[in-house]
């Protein structure tokens, strides 16, 4: 009956992966006839881990999410193959490590060679996608997606071919309905926001949340209806700026910090020690800053406002949840639907005296993942232990919708941990960072030590040994110190871990063709 059940689902999949926020409300299961749908939601931007009741936290305010979360399949640890927009949004969507999809920084479109979920799912699938893109051509319907809706216009005089450059986002037009006036094509969103000062309905989010809705509420009836879908749903927020609508939502006196929140990071890499500095300096985000977004952060009482204000705007996007969530249920769909929410990064937030990502601290590589799999999870909450990595995403979503995995994909499908025929104990993950030819940062220094690339491994026994052949190494017990506050790389009584560690990054760089030099150990 599972078996009938799992194969009436595969016909159809809506999916919006990638979020920094992606929820999904879900009833329990329902029996399926013979027309089941499998669909697929999720995706999301720079949401942190401990952004909701799941991972720990009790005073944000994510309902749709907590929903989400009561019903899903919870991966304890699920890190990003590289913290930092483009590279990591290429591995969620094509299965391969950064340096194999040639991805290795931001503002580098992905070639027309390397096939992406929308290539690889069924042909029986409509696929759309909504919001960011970051991966080139951000205003054309591309690598199997049949409907396409940008956001980001700014990207059309970057990574975008002369002849799409005169395409408007509509999310442009959204904004002149709704009495705002979109910037100028040269200004990015992040530039702009910070001081237009946008209702809730404004934003990247409200207009999401209601393209989003009117998709899936009018698939049933629409020219497709025949097809299964899947869609993805990329929410720009809580990306900086660090502002939003919901500004005043937490006080910054109450809301909660960790023992990392403001402590330079005295034992760690050079390039953290340098990011730290000059933002408990009174350093602000140089994009941002351009844009209006600047804060007190040589304060404990900056640092809080900014964090607080971060943390609103992922309310901001679980409210959008809400409404996608709804449609879902209104248009019966919502027992048929495989619902994905994760992030293709993190935030600092202030935590060891740092913002935004870029770092391999948990902060910024550790994600939400939420996988809600109706004839899997019947309704109920199932934590799954040990650690992933999103270049498994999308191996997991072609098995889950009966297609074909390719023999190139370098992350595999954890159905089998799943239906618990295996389990992570044993499983290591890995991270990468390739900075060369990153933006400002806001100091030469900076900008020189954060070109030093960066090979990491967290092990099953939840030790994270970080390798670059020009910074200080790292090593951390995320058993015993999961702020990461203490290195242990120089201890001599570690010394046999690190070279078993480092081994380990070794033959995984053998297998997927990584060529970055390790450090003489």
């Amino acid at each position: 009956d599972a078996m009938r059940r799992g194969d009436a689902l595969r016909r159809s999949v809506i999916r919006i992966l990638r979020s920094e926020i992606h929820n999904q409300e879900i009833e329990q299961q329902k029996e399926l006839d013979d027309d089941g749908v499998v669909r697929v939601l999720g995706r999301q931007s720079q949401q942190r881990r401990d952004s909701m009741r799941a991972y720990g936290n009790n005073w944000i305010k994510t309902p749709y999410l907590d929903r989400l979360a009561e019903k899903s399949f919870v991966f304890e640890n699920t890190y990003v193959t590289q913290p930092v927009c483009t590279p990591a949004r290429a591995s969620i969507m094509t299965g391969l490590y950064p340096h194999a999809t040639g991805l290795q920084r931001n503002n580098i479109p992905l070639s027309r060679d390397i096939p992406t979920i929308g290539d690889m799912i069924s042909d029986d699938y409509y696929n759309a996608h909504m919001g960011k893109w970051h991966l080139g051509d951000d205003m054309m319907a591309q690598h199997g997606f049949d409907h396409w809706v940008a956001v980001e216009d700014f990207q059309r005089v970057r990574a975008t071919r002369k002849e799409y450059r005169y395409q408007e986002a509509p999310y442009n037009q959204w904004l002149r309905d709704h009495g705002a006036e979109p910037p100028s094509i040269q200004i990015s969103y992040e530039g702009w926001v910070g001081v237009a000062e946008l209702t809730e309905e404004q934003t990247q989010a409200g207009f999401l949340g209601h393209t989003a809705s009117n998709f899936i509420r009018d698939y049933p009836n629409g020219t497709y209806a025949d097809q299964p879908w899947m869609l993805f749903v990329n929410f720009f927020e809580p990306h900086p700026p660090y502002t939003g609508p919901l500004n005043d939502l937490y006080d910054p006196a109450k809301i909660e910090v960790g023992p990392g929140f403001r402590k330079r990071p005295d034992s760690g890499s050079l390039v953290n020690r340098l990011r730290s500095d000059f933002y408990m300096g009174g350093g602000n985000n140089p994009l941002g800053e351009a844009g209006g977004d600047i804060h007190d952060t040589s304060t404990e009482e900056g640092f809080r406002k900014l964090r607080a204000q971060y943390f609103a705007n992922v309310t901001l996007v679980d409210n959008q949840l809400g409404r996608i969530f709804e449609a879902l249920e209104a248009s019966g769909q919502a027992d048929n639907t495989v619902i994905v929410f994760t992030s293709e990064h993190g935030e600092m937030a202030g935590d060891h005296g740092m913002l935004e990502k870029r770092s391999l601290y948990e902060e910024a590589s550790n994600v939400p993942f939420l996988l809600y799999v109706p004839w899997l999870n019947a309704g109920q909450q199932k934590r799954i232990p040990g650690s992933v990595g999103q270049v498994d995403l999308a191996p997991t979503l072609l098995d889950l919708t009966g297609s074909d995995i390719p023999d190139q994909l370098e992350g595999k499908s954890l159905l089998p941990v799943l239906s618990g025929e295996a389990d992570l104990s044993d499983n290591d993950v890995f991270i990468q960072w390739n900075g060369m030819g990153d933006r400002n940062l806001g100091s030469p220094e900076i900008n020189r030590m954060v070109s030093m690339p960066w090979r990491g491994v967290v092990t099953g026994d939840r030790w994270k040994l970080n390798l670059s052949p020009g910074d200080n190494c790292e090593l951390y017990d995320l058993n015993t110190d999961p702020a990461e506050l203490e290195n242990f790389f120089e201890q001599p009584e570690h010394h046999d871990r690190i070279l078993d560690m480092a081994s380990r990054i070794r033959i995984w760089q053998d297998e997927t063709g990584d060529d970055m030099p390790l450090p003489t150990l």
